[in-house]
Parts: structure tokens; C-alpha cells; sequence
């Protein structure tokens, strides 16, 4: 996904923010310096999450290493963990198959609330009310039409993940999605290194999510899916994908574009995707790559 303007002020935002509290103003101003060339030298395919990517390694050099969200990824973890049970049941509460995939795609995309990326705070009230709510969501009817009909022929079915928390709910719409179509050989895809509350393979084997499908690294430390930076084997994966489901704004801004079966599921979050979208903050998004236009 190309920069809005929009993007580009977040960006110088969100920095100048994270060293608002330092004391030493040449050091913060030569910060921001490199921080507007990196923005300023951006090629046409670099996204947001791969700018900050490389923002933060000048960051790591000039003021040690970045925050660490493991408390918030372990706490998050504990807490959908702790939930599962009632919401697989909530899920199974459909009256049919189409009903209780519908359920867990709106599970699977409220968890994407658990987002230290894009909001200043997550709240567990806030998190709760959401998932109360969610089999009252709507799911766009002709994208969920076009998603059974792929599903029914697909061998190979990818499953971008994003963070921590959520992944609880996505093992629950592969769960799903293993139980109605069996056949489907499912790869879920999680990040290589640490990143903001960003699941990697540790997270997913915490959860359980290793037990019912295979999970892979994508080999690089970028909060999104950066075709350009992936490794082999998960690239690879994705290029044999007959279906992908990606979570999160972070992997819309990397991945949207390339022209593969992609359906996208998150929760609009940040102004440029509310207006993207025509949502209103905290609505969900689930949209097939084919019917995206720029």
C-alpha cells in the first residue's frame, strides 16, 4: 500500500511522541532528522511498518533498545485464553455451518482490537464489550459468498497472523475452518523476531495454535507481511496459497496490492482507515484483494 500524507504525518507523530520525555534536545532533534530522510527516501513499495521497521533500528543506535510489550502479549495471551471456552461456544451457537464460520470470522477479527501498534491503550473493558457484541456484527455478504466458494476448493489456505491476544481467537476460526472443510492444508504465519505485541511462533505454540495447524516465522521483524523482506519458506507458502486470510491493519499496508486470493480481516482503527473504509473507528473489515481499488 502506497503512503497517504496522512501516513507520513502519523509516522513523524508517533515518533516525536516516543521521545517527547528525553532530556537531550540535539540528540531527540538528530533523531527526527533521520527519521524524515528514511520517510523522505521511502521507494514506492515501502509501507508504513516497514518504514518504522528501519526507524527503529536508527532508534536501537541512538537510545538502546526499543520498548518490550512481553507483559502485554503474556497478559493478553492469558486473557483470551481464559475466554476460549465461552467463545467457542458462542461460536457453535449458529444455527448452521455458514452461521458458525460467520460467528468466528467476527470473533477472529474483533481479537484485532489488541493492538499496541495502532492504539495508545488496550482495554480490557473495552476488549470485553467488543467480543460481547460481535456475533451481532455484520459480515459483508457478496465477500463472504466469494470466501465459502474458495474455501470449497482450496488445498492451501495461509493464515497471516498479527497480534498477540487475537491469535487466541484466530486458532478458533482455523478450528472452524478445519472442522467444515478438512482437506484444507491451513499454514499459519506469524512474525520472525519480536515486534510491538506481535505474535511470533513462541506466542502461537503458547496458545495452542501449533496443535492444530503449522506455523512458520516469516523471518524478519517488520509488523506487517514485507514481500521483499520475507523468507523463503514464507514466501513460498504464500505463493502456493489457493486462500489467504490476513489479520491486521500492519499486514493490509504490506501485502495489499500484490494481486494474490487475499481476504482481509481487521478492525479499522486509525483515521486513514476509517476514511479508507467509510467505517467508523473499531468497525470490522473483511474484503477479498479483487475488490479493493486504490
Amino acid at each position: 500500500m502506497k503512503l497517504s500524507a496522512m501516513c507520513i504525518r502519523c509516522l513523524m507523530d508517533r515518533q516525536e511522541e516516543r521521545i517527547r520525555g528525553m532530556a537531550d534536545e540535539d540528540k531527540k532533534a538528530a533523531f527526527l532528522k533521520e527519521v524524515a530522510g528514511i520517510i523522505a527516501s521511502a521507494k514506492e513499495d515501502d509501507s508504513a511498518p516497514c518504514l518504522v521497521y528501519h526507524i527503529n533500528e536508527v532508534y536501537m543506535r541512538m537510545f538502546g533498545e526499543v520498548m518490550s510489550y512481553e507483559k502485554e502479549k503474556k497478559e493478553f495471551n492469558t486473557l483470551m485464553l481464559e475466554l476460549e471456552g465461552q467463545i467457542d461456544e458462542d461460536i457453535h451457537e449458529g444455527k448452521d455451518g455458514k452461521e458458525i464460520l460467520k460467528n468466528a470470522v467476527n470473533y477472529a477479527r474483533i481479537g484485532n482490537y489488541i493492538d499496541f501498534g495502532a492504539l495508545n491503550s488496550v482495554e480490557k473493558d473495552q476488549l470485553l464489550e467488543l467480543l460481547h457484541k460481535a456475533r451481532e456484527e455484520e459480515v459483508d455478504g457478496h465477500v463472504f459468498t466469494m470466501f465459502l466458494k474458495d474455501l470449497e476448493t482450496a488445498g492451501e489456505l495461509v493464515y497471516l497472523l498479527d497480534n498477540c491476544g487475537e491469535i487466541v481467537a484466530d486458532k478458533l476460526l482455523i478450528k472452524v475452518i478445519k472442522e467444515q472443510y478438512p482437506d484444507i492444508h491451513i499454514t499459519a504465519v506469524a512474525r520472525g523476531m519480536a515486534v510491538l505485541n506481535d505474535a511470533v511462533l513462541e506466542d502461537a505454540e503458547e496458545v495452542g495454535l501449533t496443535e492444530i495447524a503449522e506455523v512458520i516465522g516469516n523471518g524478519n521483524g517488520v509488523a506487517g507481511t514485507q514481500i521483499n523482506m520475507l523468507s523463503r519458506e514464507a514466501k513460498e507458502t504464500l505463493e502456493k496459497a489457493d486462500i489467504i486470510i490476513s489479520k491486521g491493519q500492519g499486514n493490509f499496508e504490506t501485502i495489499h496490492g500484490c494481486g494474490w486470493n487475499i481476504y482481509y480481516l481487521f478492525l479499522c482503527k486509525c483515521l486513514w482507515f476509517t476514511e479508507r473504509f467509510g467505517m467508523e473507528r473499531l468497525k470490522g473489515v473483511f474484503i477479498n484483494e479483487k475488490n479493493l481499488v486504490e
